[in-house]
């Protein structure tokens, strides 16, 4: 491959996507984190749905496949447009990745409405290891508010497009945790800093 910026975009472009076959491997191996309360029954009958479509699909494909599409959790119901960014900029490689994208509903949703909101922005690129941080991040508070009704990923959802709105510029990963951190301090939760809040 020639050394110029086609290739080393290339070969970025490669490595990215490689990374992202990695952690989607390692997220169906996932089966004992907080929050995948939709069963695996409902997501494999879900993911054969999917099997009509042409994969990589875009969020907005697959909205318009499957939007009203409905999958029941532990926390209650959620359409699958409820979790899916309705956006040409969201693709999914495999049902497989769509089938991850909604497993955990309410980090699915706080991050669609990220997703969506970064839509706004001009010349900004979301990248792939910043939107793996944010999820993480959601995560995180699902786990430390995992008996509670889901505000920290609220707050956060929250904070993160007003940053959006306000600033006009994407808060960095570090900003996220940063904010998380401080909610979780400020909720009485304890938060050590070896974890991944622990800012």
């Amino acid at each position: 491959m020639a050394d110029d910026k086609r290739g080393r975009d290339k070969q970025a472009h490669d490595a990215e996507r490689r990374q992202r076959e990695r952690e989607l491997a390692t997220e169906l191996e996932r089966g004992d984190e907080i929050e995948p309360p939709v069963e695996a029954e409902q997501l494999a009958d879900f993911e054969a749905e999917l099997e009509e479509l042409t994969f990589p699909a875009t969020g907005i494909e697959v909205v318009e496949a499957i939007g009203d599409r409905e999958l029941g959790s532990a926390e209650g119901s959620y359409s699958i447009e409820e979790l899916v960014p309705e956006t040409d900029e969201e693709t999914f490689d495999s049902p497989a990745a769509v089938r991850v994208q909604v497993q955990r509903p309410t980090v699915a949703a706080a991050m669609k409405r990220v997703v969506e909101a970064s839509e706004t922005l001009r010349n900004s690129d979301f990248s792939w290891t910043q939107r793996k941080a944010y999820e993480k991040t959601f995560r995180e508070l699902k786990a430390i508010d995992a008996d509670d009704d889901d505000e920290g990923i609220q707050a956060i959802g929250d904070w993160i497009v007003e940053r959006i709105r306000d600033k006009e510029t994407l808060p960095t990963s570090r900003a996220v945790r940063r904010e998380a951190a401080k909610f979780c301090r400020k909720n009485g939760y304890q938060v050590r800093n070896d974890e991944w809040l622990g800012i």
